[in-house]
């Protein structure tokens, strides 16, 4: 018991534990500045791309990355608001209203903190590349279509969150084109991209913010800013209320509180994986989703948005010489100063440059060389990304992310049929044929050296439900009636129940037709498998062996052999060659 809860102690006192001087703060704070410069114009431009007010990232990023960094289970991690959430946000709040997203992000965060609690953070890893790389490219695109109002200068009162209706409505007032966003936009764009390539060590996001804002204040360009859509920012840390929670809205934002808490697990330890291969640490992913989902708990109480890991941030948090959680709470305070001393002057920042800042942040998600690669691989692959990515863009993340899993297994489950295969006096079953093809002499492989009335059957891989088929059509496979039936399951590493009553059924035909069947290095899963599966009476007519030479001397000899090398079924915890004879 007390190894079980010391892994859910968050990073934050590890390192307290191990020692923490004045050098380790230094560096920390540096770290956690610099982070915060970035995240200040990101957290404002996210929020307003998912339909909330700028404040409110900056609120989000301050509560949650705070929490996250203190309970997580990752000496780096970054939170706050990301792309990721953009598509689902706008379209929880175009649905049930700001409420109905402050719910799902309080659903979302229980989600969480259950899950990390029940050790599903070691499961989440196994979502494959082509779901993953679906949907975030699905998401990028998303989030550049939702920023052309704001870089084209559109006059466009209400645009719906589909993106098809989203084309349509922004195309209809295309007359509205303001020359002026559109240059300041693709100068934003640019100037970032270029700060990137040549100045890498400079906050670009910042930069080009209070560039384009000291631009405007100038010149008095024509262009919207944050002042002029939303007023003069409420620049102060609400006090936590729930009163926005409606048990009757409860279910019908479950699937999006399932959708929230599962891009936050997925982003968030993905984003602790690229901090372990950066540092050589190692994070603790159970912890990380409690910490995670505290975080979103909180920032739901004071009316912010879902929260998780941001990969870029915590990259940037490594790269300033982060030495521990510190930096990421550090991040957090130095982003309250900023809000609380800065907010007069925010307004001045123009949308455009805003909606540039996501435009780079979309082409980052769009993972184009990965999405280009999975393109190259196998059918199964390709379908599960261009299904994941077209069902992300076109219809709703949450199918989306539901079909590619569900594709995604099938395709795993194929491929894992596929390794399954039977061999004897008998071709490699791969599907249905004739009972005699005409070339089936030249197809057969040798008995291993042992007589004709000996039957050997080798398989080879799991034999599970989407390989089952492989154990049933053995018999019809192995020709003639054989005295003695001899099944190699050496290299079988995997029995399921389907799988297993399969087994079960074939070694009663076998014992019809024979006088004996030897099976041959059953490994202990294996006959765990068939102990719980198949009646002992029928067991008990079986002998396991340990070796197919020890098969081998046992059917030439005609001799027991050593107890060691055969016996009867497994009286207990089944393991090979330990049992009464039968």
């Amino acid at each position: 018991m007390s190894a079980d809860w010391k892994l859910f102690l968050p990073k934050s006192v590890t390192v307290l534990r191990q020692g923490y001087g004045p050098a380790d703060f230094r560096a920390d704070a540096i770290a956690g500045l610099t982070v915060a410069v970035v995240a200040l114009p990101l957290a404002m431009a996210l929020a307003i791309a998912s339909g909330a007010a700028p404040e409110v990232g900056l609120v989000t990023a301050v509560v949650a990355g705070l929490l996250i960094s203190a309970l997580g289970g990752s000496r780096f991690q970054i939170g706050g608001p990301t792309g990721a959430f953009v598509v689902i946000v706008y379209g929880v709040i175009a649905q049930y209203g700001y409420d109905g997203l402050l719910m799902a992000t309080l659903m979302a965060g229980g989600i969480l903190v259950v899950a990390g609690l029940a050790r599903v953070g070691t499961l989440i890893k196994y979502i494959p590349d082509p779901v993953t790389t679906g949907f975030t490219s699905g998401i990028a695109v998303i989030i550049m279509a939702s920023q052309l109002k704001d870089i084209l200068g559109l006059q466009a009162e209400a645009v719906p969150a589909e993106l098809i209706p989203k084309l349509q409505a922004l195309w209809a007032v295309r007359d509205s084109l303001s020359l002026p966003a559109l240059g300041l936009s693709a100068a934003c764009v640019a100037a970032i991209l270029l700060l990137r390539r040549h100045a890498p060590r400079l906050p670009g996001f910042l930069i080009v913010t209070v560039l384009a804002a000291s631009v405007v204040a100038v010149t008095h360009l024509p262009v919207e800013t944050i002042g002029s859509r939303f007023g003069e920012m409420n620049a102060r840390l609400p006090a936590p209320s729930l009163d926005f929670w409606r048990w009757d809205n409860a279910v019908a934002l479950l699937p999006s509180a399932l959708t929230i808490a599962l891009l936050a697990g997925v982003e968030s330890l993905l984003s602790a994986v690229v901090a372990d291969q950066m540092t050589g640490r190692r994070h603790r992913s159970n912890v990380e989703l409690v910490a995670q989902g505290v975080a979103n708990i909180a920032s739901s109480a004071v009316g912010g948005l879902p929260a998780t890991g941001a990969i870029a941030r915590t990259a940037t948090n490594i790269r300033a010489g982060a030495r521990s959680p510190v930096a990421g709470m550090l991040h957090a305070v130095f982003l309250l100063v900023f809000m609380l001393l800065l907010a007069p002057m925010m307004k001045l920042v123009p949308m455009a440059a805003l909606a540039a800042i996501l435009v780079v942040v979309a082409l980052n998600m769009a993972e184009a060389h990965r999405f280009r690669l999975i393109l190259r691989t196998s059918h199964g692959d390709r379908a599960v990304l261009l299904a994941t990515f077209g069902l992300t863009v076109l219809v709703d993340l949450t199918i989306a992310i539901e079909v590619g899993m569900v594709m995604a297994a099938f395709v795993f489950m194929h491929r894992m049929a596929g390794l399954a295969s039977m061999e004897g006096h008998s071709p490699i079953i791969e599907g249905d044929e004739d009972d005699l093809p005409p070339d089936r002499r030249a197809r057969y492989r040798p008995n291993q050296g042992l007589p004709d009335d000996i039957g050997v059957l080798t398989f080879r891989g799991p034999l599970f439900f989407g390989s089952a088929s492989v154990v049933k059509d053995a018999l019809d496979r192995i020709g003639a009636r054989k005295r003695i039936y001899i099944l190699r399951l050496e290299e079988v590493p995997l029995l399921d129940p389907t799988g297993a009553f399969a087994l079960g059924d074939l070694l009663k035909r076998l014992l019809d037709e024979g006088d004996e069947v030897l099976v041959v290095g059953a490994g202990h899963g294996v006959l765990r498998a068939l102990l719980q599966t198949t009646s002992k009476p029928l067991l008990k007519r079986v002998r396991f062996v340990r070796s197919f030479e020890a098969a081998r001397k046992r059917v030439l000899g005609g001799a027991n052999g050593p107890d060691n090398e055969t016996a009867g079924p497994p009286s207990g915890e089944p393991a090979a060659g330990q049992a009464t004879k039968g």
